[in-house]
């Protein structure tokens, strides 16, 4: 990540679990982003406005990403500033991708839970 903040040391084992899981996730590899992930991890997505749906559990979010890319297979995430302490991060992103063939993005955060080097929960939130 190109930007990050730590103010303890926890913060460093932290800061690598999300590393693990936005390298894997831009590789679009599902095995490597729930490897990154623990077995009752939760993800909130930003969809449907206004609160997103909370996906709980590895076969539960693992079949999330597995469509997700299906669907999105020039997704990626740029980190542009990451802050961490503790087990928790917070990381703002830009996602591109192509949308009906012309480039396009959105911004946004994610709060994220790390224990026992994984991820535990993930909460995206985007503007607009």
């Amino acid at each position: 990540m190109s930007n990050f903040t730590s103010q303890d040391s926890d913060a460093g084992a932290t800061l690598a679990a999300v590393e693990r899981f936005n390298d894997a996730f831009n590789r679009h590899d599902v095995d490597a982003v729930m490897a990154a992930m623990t077995d009752d991890c939760v993800f909130e997505n930003t969809s449907p406005f206004p609160d997103g749906t909370r996906i709980e559990g590895q076969s539960a979010v693992r079949a999330y990403w597995e469509k997700f890319f299906q669907g999105s297979p020039t997704a990626h995430f740029d980190a542009e500033d990451v802050f961490a302490s503790k087990d928790r991060c917070l990381v703002r992103w830009k996602y591109t991708k192509t949308k009906d063939g012309k480039p396009w993005h959105i911004r946004g955060v994610d709060v994220f839970r790390v224990r026992g080097g994984k991820i535990s929960e993930k909460l995206s939130y985007v503007k607009g």
